[in-house]
């Protein structure tokens, strides 16, 4: 008689067994990764996955797994900065287009302030003036933040304490960037038409930070009353 303790139970894809078989727990772990995955609105980490999935899994390797298994799929698993979502496969987004909202367009104002965020940051408001020619309205700005691209960073160290502006996690899934270093270059730019092929010779871009989410050493962080005077923060009551 067999010992089925050590037996390693593969599981079925599409009605094939698996290339590589997985001990069944890895297998139930996809399941509800999956699961997990499918019925979240907003990517979700691989940090909120292990607090989920069964103790001492692979999280990394049941992630890819499931991105592997829909590769081929209507639906893929992408990575959004360090999270992962479903999103409709690349060639078939056209079939969504019929059913999409009409959304109202940016202004040329707001995607050049958009662009110079994206690229620069973090950056402040007299900044990005500095970079356009030409005054930004505080109008602008909200609009952006509106859509939930942009978010304020902290606050520059220097006089006026002036807030610093960056991109956010939205942005990336939107554009379909798995990271802020993904966004195209000057070649790439200049390729899609986006950028004069007569620019001046020493026109360049400038290479977006590694980590975003990470204030640099010329920033302070938003606190409270930063967040109050900024009205991202109802003021708190004063006693009598």
């Amino acid at each position: 008689m067999s010992d089925s303790s050590a037996k390693i139970i593969p599981f079925e894809i599409e009605g094939e067994e698996a290339s590589s078989a997985f001990p069944f727990d890895m297998a139930e772990a996809v399941r509800m990764a999956e699961a997990i995955l499918f019925a979240s609105a907003e990517p979700v980490s691989e940090k909120a996955l292990a607090a989920r999935l069964p103790e001492g899994v692979d999280v990394r390797a049941v992630v890819l797994e499931v991105q592997r298994q829909y590769e081929r799929r209507g639906v893929n698993l992408v990575r959004v900065a360090d999270a992962w979502a479903f999103r409709t496969a690349g060639d078939l987004a056209f079939l969504m287009s019929r059913d999409a909202v009409q959304q109202k367009k940016l202004s040329r104002a707001a995607l050049e302030v958009l662009a110079i965020i994206a690229y620069h940051q973090p950056v402040t408001r007299a900044e990005i003036e500095e970079i356009r020619g030409v005054e930004t309205s505080k109008g602008t700005l909200d609009t952006l933040m509106e859509t939930g691209w942009i978010r304020m960073r902290g606050r520059r160290r220097t006089p006026g304490r002036p807030v610093t502006y960056g991109t956010t996690d939205a942005f990336l899934d939107h554009f379909g960037l798995e990271e802020i270093r993904d966004l195209p270059g000057i070649d790439e730019l200049k390729g899609a038409g986006l950028l004069s092929p007569r620019m001046p010779a020493n026109f360049s871009i400038p290479q977006p930070p590694a980590d975003p989410d990470v204030l640099t050493d010329d920033e302070d962080p938003l606190d409270d009353l930063d967040l109050e005077d900024l009205g991202l923060l109802t003021p708190r009551a004063v006693d009598d």
